[in-house]
C-alpha cells in the first residue's frame, strides 16, 4: 500500500486517489472542482480531540495516543478499513487543509495505514 501525506493547495501524482481527512471542510473551497475524490471525516480526529490539541499544540505525544484510541473506535475501524480497500487498489494521499504536516494527524494516520496492513 502506498500512503502519500500533503496539503490540499499541493500537487498530487497522478493516479493517486486524493482523500479529504479532515473533519471540517476547508474555509474558501467549492465543492465544485474541490481538490479531492474523497472526504473521510471519520478518519479524523473528533472535534472534542481537535480543540484540545489546538489549546495544547505541545502535546503532540498525548495527541497521538488520544487519536489512535479514537481510530479504534467503530468509526475509526470503518474508516481505516475504507482506505485499506481503496489503497489495495492504487497509490493513495491523504491530505488536509493544515498548515503543518508534521503537527496534525495525517502522519499518525499514514503510520497506522503502513504498519497494520490489516485487521
Amino acid at each position: 500500500m502506498v500512503v502519500l501525506i500533503g496539503r490540499i493547495y499541493d500537487e498530487t501524482p497522478p493516479g493517486a486517489l486524493r482523500v479529504l481527512v479532515d473533519r471540517l471542510w476547508p474555509r474558501g473551497v467549492r465543492k465544485e472542482g474541490a481538490p479531492w475524490d474523497v472526504w473521510l471525516k471519520e478518519a479524523a480526529p473528533s472535534r472534542d480531540l481537535r480543540n484540545w490539541y489546538h489549546a495544547n499544540p505541545e502535546e503532540q505525544g498525548e495527541f497521538r495516543r488520544r487519536y489512535l484510541e479514537e481510530l479504534k473506535g467503530p468509526a475509526g475501524r470503518a474508516a481505516l478499513a475504507e482506505l485499506r480497500r481503496r489503497g489495495a487498489e492504487r497509490p493513495i494521499a491523504l491530505l488536509t487543509a493544515t498548515r503543518d504536516l508534521t503537527h496534525c494527524q495525517v502522519p499518525v494516520l499514514r503510520e497506522v495505514l503502513e504498519r497494520e496492513p490489516a485487521d
